[in-house]
């Protein structure tokens, strides 16, 4: 329902309850020593899976620029995979970067708020969309220079 803007309305309150949920779990499973490395992949994998089926709905809304929101869910999935190879080059998860997931979150929920409540798309979110692709590149970029940061220091 592209066109519906009830859907968009409740997509702020249903990023909330994704992302309380989400540290909730994580919290529950280093605090009680159940974290493993299959939880670990099923959390990152979940991720990524989840803001796809969340964020890239939006191409479908008339008027909303569908190439750049593919793009920006494109790259917010490169962020959160820079920030998971850490462990993979003997570095710790990052999660460095100017727009990591809590940000991606508040940023589409804010989106779905405005056109939700009636503001019509237009260049306002072309532009608000390309400075959401400029963050996530900033953040693959960070994410991957911290890692192997760590990594060099680590070796020296």
């Amino acid at each position: 329902m592209p066109a519906s803007r009830w859907p968009l309305l409740l997509l702020p309150v249903t990023l909330f309850v994704r992302m309380a949920f989400n540290a909730i779990d994580g919290m529950m499973a280093r605090e009680h020593g159940q974290a493993s490395a299959k939880g670990a992949v099923l959390n990152e994998l979940s991720d990524v899976i989840a803001d796809a089926a969340l964020y890239l709905p939006f191409a479908l809304i008339p008027g909303l620029n569908a190439p750049l929101v593919v793009l920006v869910a494109i790259a917010g999935i490169v962020a959160e995979m820079a920030g998971a190879l850490g462990p993979m080059i003997d570095a710790s998860r990052c999660y460095a970067g100017p727009f990591g997931k809590s940000d991606r979150a508040f940023a589409f929920g804010l989106l779905a708020v405005l056109i939700g409540a009636g503001l019509a798309p237009g260049l306002w979110s072309t532009l608000y969309l390309a400075a959401l692709l400029v963050l996530s590149a900033l953040t693959v970029l960070n994410r991957a220079r911290s890692v192997v940061a760590e990594t060099r220091e680590k070796r020296t």
